[in-house]
């Protein structure tokens, strides 16, 4: 029969433990990640004993983790959701302040410039009307150059943050492989290694904050952790690498993200990401600053455009016609997929037959598939509406796109005609006196 005093040793010895383990809990109230854990206590086998079994006492078995699974997958899950979205709306905020409104917005310089053409159209030989008209048309310009320059400079911070993302998501994965082989090695004690999961939910946690998850755990230990849906990120003890890379078409303003596992390269859709603030970035990348390029380039396409003809049609105070008032950026080719087996170019101009295209501009990129040398369909990227041509070239929202050379079944294309404008957006010369604001026949 074991004796009293083997029971009260046992007893001090297992409540020892959980007066440690109630310390511990103590001592990291404030530690960001860690799980609360209790003393498992379990009764000794009784021994029989004449009239019955008596008890032995109490051992202290093991040390469990409080912590909830599904609790802590939605805590990654809310963290993961809000940070796409605190860190696309931090981007969006950034790029409302390139756009001042009141005097110092392009609207105020617009209506300045068409202001001073009506004092010249009142007054048609004075020099100072004349001299005010090229001063508004050239601070036009200069907004227009100012406001392209600084969303380059948006683009370019934003391509420095997406690849510390890159760098952290990589070095989470990386660690969190190191964790699970740890964990796999702890766990043939037979007892659960509670730090080392606690810190593995902290690093998936911290991880979600930058792409959205999920993971699966192994009879090992382990954990793996995919992004994407279905992409292995960490597969046990191995980490995956991501990395940024150009779209199909080479655009050097899109990015979309790739991993390398085992010698290949696999592509990302953006909208699998779902959240983090990778996704955030690359959302606004790809979508937002595009589209506002985009609106950008079409204002300064078409009123350049619109005025451009109108001056043509005009001569100046000595007699002679000028051409354009305003001189633009050039409409760059047709961006070729890689993947094109064919020899054909894309040259994109505004329409100017059987009327000029300019009122007709939309904001959007297009992609064109070829279903022949000469056939195919163009969707605008912004809505997703498609238009088929059977013919070159072909006509799009005020654009005509000419083909050179060959297409293959299959090629495809990407047009963004609106990068380039506001670049080099400038008045055409300096003179008043070439301001063509009379008209070629006189009653």
């Amino acid at each position: 029969m074991p004796s009293l005093l083997n029971i009260g040793t046992s007893a001090l010895l297992a409540n020892q433990q959980v007066l440690r383990t109630t310390g511990n809990n103590i001592a990291n109230v404030n530690t960001q990640g860690y799980s609360r854990q209790e003393v498992r206590l379990e009764a000794r086998q009784g021994v029989e004993y004449g009239a019955g079994y008596y008890g032995g006492g109490v051992d202290a078995v093991t040390v469990l983790r409080k912590h909830s699974e599904m609790l802590t997958r939605q805590v990654a899950l809310t963290g993961s959701v809000a940070a796409a979205d605190e860190k696309r709306l931090d981007q969006l905020k950034r790029l409302e302040d390139l756009f001042p409104g009141g005097e110092n917005g392009l609207g105020a310089a617009m209506g300045d410039m068409l202001n001073a053409f009506s004092d010249v159209a009142n007054a048609p030989t004075d020099l100072t009307a004349r001299t005010v008209v090229l001063a508004r048309a050239d601070e036009l310009a200069a907004r227009f150059r100012a406001v392209s320059a600084n969303m380059d400079n948006l683009r370019s911070n934003l391509q420095q943050e997406l690849a510390s993302e890159v760098r952290l998501i990589n070095s989470l994965a990386t660690r969190i492989a190191d964790v699970n082989r740890e964990i796999r090695d702890a766990m043939g004690s037979g007892h659960t290694p509670n730090d080392l999961l606690d810190q593995r939910d902290e690093m998936i946690r911290e991880l979600n904050t930058h792409v959205q998850t999920t993971t699966i755990p192994a009879g090992d230990g382990s954990l793996s952790v995919f992004v994407a849906s279905s992409q292995p990120l960490v597969l046990g003890t191995s980490a995956s690498q991501v990395a940024l890379s150009t779209d199909a078409f080479g655009d050097p303003l899109k990015s979309v993200l790739t991993m390398q596992r085992d010698g290949l390269t696999v592509e990302m859709n953006e909208v699998t990401l779902a959240g983090g603030s990778l996704s955030g970035l690359l959302r606004f990348n790809n979508t937002d600053l595009a589209d506002a390029g985009n609106l950008l380039g079409r204002m300064a396409l078409a009123l350049g455009t619109v005025v451009n003809q109108q001056h043509s049609l005009g001569l100046d105070l000595s007699g002679n016609t000028v051409g354009n008032l305003f001189t633009l950026g050039p409409i760059p080719d047709a961006l070729p997929a890689l993947a094109n087996t064919g020899t054909a170019s894309i040259q994109v101009a505004v329409q100017t037959s059987p009327a000029s295209g300019a009122t007709a501009l939309a904001p959007s990129d297009y992609e064109i598939i070829f279903t022949g040398a000469s056939t195919g369909t163009i969707r605008r990227v912004t809505d997703g509406q498609v238009t088929g041509f059977g013919a070159v070239p072909a006509r799009i929202d005020g654009l005509e796109l000419q083909v050179t050379g060959t297409a293959n079944a299959g090629d495809r294309f990407m047009v963004a005609p609106y990068r380039q404008v506001t670049q080099d957006m400038d008045v055409a010369f300096a003179s008043p006196r070439s301001l063509a604001v009379a008209g070629p026949v006189v009653a």
